[in-house]
């Protein structure tokens, strides 16, 4: 339950509604669902640092919760960002998925068939953990999330600040209309066209290629905004006349000579346009190898804007943060970074990211109860199978997630609210409405009883007052709290370990050796897919070969850490292991040539360590 409401802008003088600024031009169907979110304010949990990296002198940030969340933290703190760029959602109607590799075993190597061995995230894997978020939205929900997160976003901008929106052909057009109503047409800057040459393209298709994206540029104040004109290489010289600003007449004037004649001079660059050449990253590309991450874009792309919209100690800020690509940019040019995602998977590949280019920085994690399980997808999909009885019923609208057969009631429909989708996860008084005046009645006559779960609620004794006061409907309404069916889903890997001192360099060390290692989480996964290849194989009569792991499980491990500074609270990482995809192991940042040999070593002694498998669940031990 939020702590409290804070408000999306400044409050209001007497008399001045805090809306009157925005007027719903683009009409829909819908689209004024968000109107009492807007009234009531940003929701404002509580927050807790999991992890400090560094002094963090800068105050940097990688928050693991919503946007919306984030903004109302934000702003309760008086932090005001100085360029945003996010990269939210494309309504695509696509699901992202991550790749899971197990590693080499440093114990017994014979039992992978490879070094390294790869089992990909397709259809067979997109109910389980490494869905990372599905991209398939109704369009006016879809509206109505980027209406409220754009809102949200400019409440924390500086007065001289600048957001790129960077979208497609999808969903761009629609975007580009909410950022004039939110903006102002007036703070339009610019359109800017990403073409990327090295696209593969494919000759069957009954159109043209696309191998472009957008990028929507609008300032909150423009005039006061920050930009500097970015020069970028040109492949031949160009002999170019010099020119120079004139303060009196106000003009760019030719220079000459004594002679009177023109000055020329070889010019190997130029000042960057709206059409932004830049490859995309491929599956080849050294930074999708070591970071893989679906929706992934070149660092180059981001130091462009950057370069542009911000000078050094200015806050850049990615709401919607994925690999992390703008916190690393910002990082490596000396500006301070708040990267935000909801997805446990952006948070960890942000880390690493981080990490490997010696930023200081603290993770937080916003306490909404969206995160219980993963994430908001994976919540999603891990509930529907906890409900006990909850199946699929054809007869129910789809705004029902399904329905229990009852032998006493009968048909009991059950609502659950969609976690990607702000305007549901609350149950509040307005929803309750909804739910008794407009989705009850459209239920089958014979319905004695529904049942109603919430993640999150404004107050349950407003709400079962609601119900009570209703004399619509004789439908019995009972309330659930998701929080209490997932509590117990989570379950740690087990872990064996051994700790000893060791002398291998001229001082001594600590070393934890890790003897045998289960997740029954990445065990399940593997037995359903196999159980899926197997057949896959027996249909098409292909040799069937079982993905296997050893008894004592180490190459489902993806990373240690050891804690030598703290029991409990805010993580320390004084030693860190990473083992890459590719079997190698990555110590405290830097990357080697070694494979991993089972153990992690510090000089102080351990008071904590934490192990993530290959999907990234991770487990704390106190030593």
């Amino acid at each position: 339950m939020a702590t409290r409401y804070i408000p999306y802008f400044p409050e209001p003088i007497e008399g001045q509604a805090i809306l009157n600024n925005f007027t719903r031009t683009l009409k829909y169907y819908g689209n004024d669902k968000v109107k009492e979110n807007l009234k009531r304010g940003m929701p404002l949990y509580e927050v807790e640092t999991v992890e400090r990296v560094g002094d963090n002198p800068d105050n940097n940030m990688v928050i693991r919760g919503e946007c919306i969340s984030a903004c109302a933290y934000l702003k309760d703190r008086g932090i005001s960002v100085d360029l945003v760029y996010i990269d939210p959602p494309f309504a695509s109607g696509a699901d992202y998925a991550k790749k899971v590799y197990l590693r080499r075993n440093p114990k017994v190597a014979e039992a992978i068939a490879k070094a390294e061995e790869e089992i990909e995230m397709n259809e067979d894997f997109k109910a389980f953990e490494e869905k990372m978020y599905g991209d398939v939205w109704n369009k006016e929900d879809y509206l109505n999330w980027m209406y409220e997160n754009l809102l949200a976003i400019k409440s924390v901008m500086s007065e001289t600040a600048s957001i790129y929106v960077h979208l497609d052909w999808h969903i761009g057009h629609y975007v580009k209309i909410l950022m004039d109503e939110i903006f102002g047409e007036d703070n339009f800057l610019n359109e800017i066209i990403w073409y990327y040459e090295n696209k593969f393209t494919f000759s069957f298709i009954n159109n043209f290629n696309t191998s472009t994206e957008n990028i929507f540029l609008y300032a909150k104040n423009k005039g006061l905004h920050y930009f500097e004109h970015v020069k970028i290489p040109v492949k031949n010289k160009r002999k170019q006349n010099k020119v120079t600003w004139d303060a009196v007449s106000k003009k760019m004037v030719t220079q000459k000579d004594e002679n009177g004649n023109v000055i020329y001079y070889e010019n190997n660059e130029k000042i960057a346009t709206t059409l932004w050449d830049i490859p995309r990253l491929n599956s080849q590309s050294a930074a999708r190898k070591d970071y893989e991450y679906a929706t992934q874009k070149p660092e180059a792309l981001l130091e462009r804007i950057v370069k542009a919209s911000s000078n050094e100690n200015m806050i850049v800020a990615d709401f919607f943060g994925g690999s992390g690509v703008a916190a690393a940019v910002a990082n490596k040019l000396n500006r301070r970074f708040i990267h935000c995602d909801i997805g446990i998977n952006s948070i960890q590949t942000t880390r690493d990211r981080l990490v490997s280019n010696n930023a200081q920085f603290d993770i937080l994690e916003i306490k909404d109860g969206v995160s219980l399980y993963r994430n908001p997808v994976q919540t999603m999909d891990k509930m529907k199978s906890l409900i006990k009885g909850l199946r699929n019923e054809d007869s129910l609208d789809e705004f029902w997630e399904g329905a229990i057969q009852d032998s006493k009631e009968g048909l009991i429909p059950v609502y659950v609210p969609n976690l990607m989708d702000s305007s549901t996860k609350l149950l509040d008084k307005a929803l309750m409405i909804d739910i008794i005046r407009k989705a009850i009645p459209d239920l089958p006559d014979d319905v004695k009883k529904v049942i109603v779960y919430y993640i999150d609620i404004t107050s349950l004794d407003e709400i079962q007052q609601v119900i009570k006061d209703d004399d619509t409907t004789l439908v019995e309404i009972e309330l659930r709290d998701l929080k209490e069916l997932l509590s117990d889903v989570v379950v740690e890997d087990y872990v064996e370990y051994s700790i000893q001192e060791v002398q291998e360099k001229l001082f001594k060390e600590y070393e934890v050796r890790i003897d045998n290692f289960v997740s029954d989480r990445v065990i399940q996964k593997i037995e359903d897919y196999n159980a899926k290849r197997q057949a896959q194989c027996l249909k098409s009569a292909k040799e069937y070969e079982p993905i296997t792991i050893s008894e004592n499980g180490l190459e489902t491990i993806e990373y240690l850490s050891l804690d030598c500074t703290n029991k409990e609270g805010a993580w320390k990482s004084d030693s860190e292991i990473k083992i890459d995809k590719s079997s190698y192991v990555i110590v405290n940042g830097k990357k080697t040539k070694e494979f991993w040999n089972g153990t992690i070593k510090s000089e102080q002694k351990p008071l904590r360590l934490k192990v993530r498998n290959i999907c990234g669940d991770e487990t704390i031990i106190v030593l």
